[in-house]
Parts: structure tokens; sequence; C-alpha cells
């Protein structure tokens, strides 16, 4: 079991990280390496050899490998990424880059999203070291930049550039999953990942005639794409049930004693009460636009503009999406993606899934662990190119009033210490036996 030491530096280590400012704003604009350099730092500590890669010169990733007593077990991979969004001082209680520890909780941004994890990942290494401790299985750690954008300069350069450093790995847990869910009737539900919804950003792009804004003009380019955008954001995508959001809907109508078929979404999320949060966003594809774009002066009739949507689609409905989008754009309207990631699942019937739910159960007795498919994306997209299955597994024991889900690229982000010991303590757990 994880020691003392392991429990003091996973909050010393969120903290350092926090501080570390690593705003990712998009278009190559972050600076991962000072972070990946202190993890690196800290693994060589642990008796590892972390090799620094980067695509562009400050976008540090790291990556180490722990060998196994199985030489014939397959290997696994934990990641975590560097990167943070941004935030604005002016709206916080504190610094958000202050990484400050007050009343049991560590602030600033990163705290959730993910520099706890990646401090978990550092503190359970470093105690295996002092205790002598090797897992079954290989383990490569990667500790990755760009995650926050398109992973680029991140997990998709190690994927596309250094597969040999992945190999053997066959399966993968990073953000975001096994925190505490409070459904308001005392159950303590822990959602663990095993799908994302596929990324589909897009740009709609209108053309037209241009002319003087005192003319009658049926070729509005400006008209063309607002049509565009308002179909498009009041489209009712249907009904669409994947293996994984039915095994989350099949254990969550167990545990609240429902008899209804999962594959009727609609009636049961109606008598899930809080907990229809966890399944409600990926019963369905979107697509929410986000921006718009066109003209340069009140009076002239641009001939061209723009908006993006930011689309997410289901396993197995990439086909109908692009279809879909095809129609609601229309014969005037063209659009294409700007960043494109594939929908995941991976089995819930597996060993891995059981360990995972086996370890949060031992320090959360009580614990109901349910597969769920996160509504976005993470690096595990990336790392998927190589056959590698992923799940989201970042363990926290949260109070009833901590509202883990707004936190996330939300205002006056943090984690309680408290937290990040048990999912020292879960994670320490689960790697020693996966």
């Amino acid at each position: 079991m994880a020691d003392q030491q392991a429990l003091d530096e996973v909050v010393e280590f969120t903290s350092d990280l926090i501080r570390i400012d690593t705003t990712n704003r998009g278009g190559g604009d972050c600076r991962e390496r000072p972070a990946a350099e202190y993890a690196a730092e800290r693994l060589a500590g642990a008796g590892l050899e972390p090799v620094l890669l980067e695509r562009t010169p400050g976008r540090g990733n790291v990556v180490a490998r722990i060998a196994g007593t199985d030489p014939d077990a397959d290997a696994l991979l934990v990641h975590g990424h560097l990167d943070v969004v941004p935030a604005e001082a002016a709206d916080w209680s504190v610094d958000p880059f202050s990484g400050e520890v007050r009343d049991g909780v560590v602030w600033g941004r990163g705290a959730v999203d993910m520099k706890n994890m990646d401090a978990m990942i550092l503190s359970v290494v470093r105690s295996w070291s002092r205790e002598g401790v090797r897992p079954r299985r290989d383990i490569v750690i990667a500790f990755t930049a760009d995650e926050e954008d398109s992973a680029v300069d991140g997990a998709g350069f190690l994927a596309d550039t250094h597969p040999e450093l992945f190999e053997g790995c066959t399966e993968a847990v990073g953000e975001s999953g096994a925190y505490t869910f409070h459904d308001g009737t005392g159950r303590e539900i822990y959602p663990v990942a095993a799908g994302e919804r596929g990324t589909g950003w897009l740009r709609l792009t209108a053309r037209g005639r241009a002319g003087h804004g005192s003319k009658v003009n049926r070729e509005n380019a400006v008209t063309r794409v607002a049509a565009a955008v308002t179909r498009i954001g009041e489209y009712e995508w249907p009904l669409r049930i994947t293996p994984t959001v039915r095994a989350a809907l099949a254990e969550l109508a167990a545990l609240y004693g429902l008899q209804d078929d999962p594959d009727d979404a609609d009636l049961l999320l109606s008598k899930l009460g809080p907990a229809a949060k966890l399944v409600e966003a990926t019963v369905r594809n979107s697509s929410n636009p986000t921006m718009l774009g066109a003209g340069y002066k009140v009076n002239v009739i641009p001939g061209e503009a723009t908006a993006h949507v930011d689309g997410r689609f289901l396993p197995g409905t990439e086909d109908e999406f692009r279809a879909t989008l095809d129609h609601l754009t229309g014969p005037d309207v063209d659009w294409d993606f700007v960043h494109h990631e594939v929908a995941l699942q991976a089995p819930v019937d597996a060993p891995i899934f059981a360990g995972m739910r086996s370890a949060v159960e031992e320090f959360a007795p009580g614990a109901h662990v349910v597969p769920y498919c996160m509504s976005g994306g993470t690096d595990a997209k990336q790392f998927s190119r190589l056959g590698i299955k992923g799940y989201g597994f970042a363990p926290l024991r949260l109070p009833e009033d901590f509202d883990y889900q707004a936190l996330f690229h939300g205002v006056d982000e943090r984690v309680p210490v408290d937290a990040l010991h048990f999912g020292v303590r879960v994670l320490d757990r689960f790697l020693r036996t996966a």
C-alpha cells in the first residue's frame, strides 16, 4: 500500500505542477517543457529512465517504462496530459497558478484536469521504488503535451513517430473516470470511462454574390450560412445506444431497481434522477454552432461567410453524422473538418475493468462502479492508433457538495487533499495487480 510519503508527495506534486503555467491557448501557444522536465526528474529519482521528446521546441512529452514481473503479459499504458486551459485570474478566488493549499484543498488550474492524476502517477511510481515493488505487467508512463488542443504536439506525435515506446501495450488508463458522483440519495457512483464520442469540429463556408448593402441580394453568403447554422443548431439527433451506453444504463437500472429496457433510453433516463447526467449526453450525436465570421463593413454584402460547429459522434455513427451534415448545410454551404478524431469503445467485461472496480470498492466500501461513455475526448484517441484500448480512470473520492464536472475548465478549480490520498491508494492497488 502507498506509504505516508506518497500521500505527502501527491499534494506537493499537484501544487508544484499547478504553479508551472502550461496554459494551452491553441494554435501552438503553449510551453509544457518545464512541467515535462519536472515529471522526468521525479521519474528518474524513482530509478526509471524517462525520455523527453518534442515535436515542437518547448512542447515537452515524457515517456518511461517500468518492467513487470511477467514477461508474457501485455503492457499497460498510464497517461496524463501536462497542459491546461486558460484561466482568467480576475474571475478566481485565488491566483489560478498559485497551487495554494488551504483548508484541506489544493487550488488552481489543472487541479482536476489533470495535474492531480499526473501527481498521483508520480507518487505511486516513487513509492514503488522505495518499497521495491514491481507490477505484474510492464507499465508505460506517458505525460503528454497539447491534449487541450489538437494533440499534434503530444499523444498524436508520440503515437505516429515513436510507437516503439509503447510496444506491447494493449490497454491504457487516463482521464476521466472513477470519481465520486453523488446522486442525492446517499449512493456513491463511480463512473469509469469505457468509450468516447468522436470529435468532428467543422468549418462551414457559404459563398455568394458580393454587393452593395442597399441592393436586394438573393445570393447573400451571410444569409446562407446563418440558415445552415440554424438548421444545425435546432436539429434533434436520433437516439443511438452503443454497447458502452447500454451497459451503463443496464447497471444504473439495476442499481435503482428499474425494469425498463436500456434501449428505451429516454424513458429510463427520465427515471434515473440526477444519475441521468452520467449518460444523457452520450445517447445521441451532437452539433453545436460556436463561431461565426463574415464581412468587414455594414453596407457591404460579403462574398463569403463562415461558421464553426463543435460536432461529436458516437461509435459506429460517423457515416450518419457526415450524411446528416450534408443534408443540414444544404447546396449553398460547404463544410469540412478542422479537427477530426475517432470515436472509441473498450470492453466492459474485460479483466482490466474488473480490476478497476475492485480497487475502487476496496477503498470506498459501498461504491457503485459503472461504465460510461465520455461526451468529449482524451489522448486515448491518439493512442488507439496503436491498437490500445483506453479507459478513463483517475480515481477521486469527493464530498457530496463538490461539483466535479463543473470544475473541468471552470472557475476556482480545486481538489480536496483527501481525494488525492484516495486516488493514490486506489491507483497503487490497481496498478500492482492490473
